[in-house]
């Protein structure tokens, strides 16, 4: 699959999820409230977004063509870009 495809396919995953947990910015709102609670310190939503992206890139050094992590990297980093603005 080539960057393109493999963006399209992130995008349509994207819009999946929405539909399926609501908007990136009230679901990472609502795990940062939790976060915040376990970690027993403030967690911002793009906190809860580089954390994410960092489990995947964790994932990724053991199989770097993973594409599942390779797109959710994708999908997380638009889930950064929706809560960052």
């Amino acid at each position: 699959m080539n960057g393109e495809a493999m963006l399209k396919e992130a995008t349509r995953i994207v819009t999946a999820r929405r539909k399926a947990y609501g908007d990136a910015t009230s679901l990472f709102d609502q795990i940062a409230r939790r976060w915040s609670l376990t970690l027993g310190t403030e967690v911002t939503t793009a906190q809860v977004a580089l954390c994410l992206i960092d489990l995947k890139l964790a994932r990724l050094t053991t199989d770097h063509a993973h594409a599942d992590s390779i797109m959710d990297v994708a999908g997380y980093a638009a889930c950064l870009a929706e809560v960052t603005s």
